[in-house]
């Protein structure tokens, strides 16, 4: 009886050095993986460039992106709905807002791709999708970047990359407003619908192949 205690007291004590070493390697991986930034350092860039659910599902793609929300911006109403934006009486058009780490992806990577997954020279215009709701912009959030995107696509007109006219619009970033919690990684959570795999897919891949250096 006696040394079946001193087994049993000697597997309990087993158990529990077992335990805590696997918590102390989960914390220990937990501190691995924790950001080095505090996300206020990180820098912000908002693109529109037709419906949102393409556009947040390419830049989530990409290694130094923190966050990508969908939402509205470049309008006067406030707080607005899904349904007012799809109005055009807003103002507002679909777009992205990008957290981004400029140490690991610059400004300047992030608008050379948005140049190339929407056609910047259809008015008011992507694909099927009509409407000053899906117009092509860029909204900068300070002097630098609009000098930045200024420049860059003064080399676009000059190089003739484009056909057509650029009609993206540079504008002064206003207020943005998050979209409905059901448009956030609409890709993500939704790729099984039509419009995922019909429109946002080839887009996706198409975007893969070419950037595929610059994909987490």
């Amino acid at each position: 009886m006696k040394m079946g205690r001193k087994i049993l007291l000697l597997f309990i004590i087993l158990c529990n050095f077992l335990l805590n070493a696997c918590l102390y390697t989960v914390i220990d991986k937990q501190k691995v993986v924790m950001p080095s930034k505090d996300i206020n350092e990180y820098d912000t860039a908002t693109f529109a460039g037709g419906c949102f659910w393409c556009i947040e599902a390419i830049f989530s793609e990409l290694k130094g992106v923190k966050d990508v929300k969908s939402g509205y911006i470049g309008g006067t109403t406030k707080n607005p709905t899904y349904n007012e934006v799809c109005t055009g009486k807003t103002g507002h058009t679909e777009a992205v807002q990008i957290i981004f780490d400029n140490s690991a992806i610059s400004y300047e990577n992030l608008l050379e791709i948005f140049w190339q997954v929407h056609d910047p020279t259809t008015l008011n215009k992507q694909g099927a999708d009509e409407g000053t709701q899906y117009r092509s912009a860029i909204f900068y959030h300070n002097e630098n970047q609009k000098n930045i995107v200024e420049n860059f696509k003064n080399k676009l007109v000059e190089n003739k990359i484009f056909d057509g006219e650029i009609v993206t619009e540079i504008t002064k970033a206003t207020n943005f407003y998050a979209a409905e919690i059901y448009h956030q990684n609409y890709y993500l959570l939704n790729n099984f619908k039509p419009y995922c795999s019909l429109v946002i897919k080839p887009k996706l891949d198409k975007f893969k192949k070419q950037f595929k250096e610059k994909l987490k």
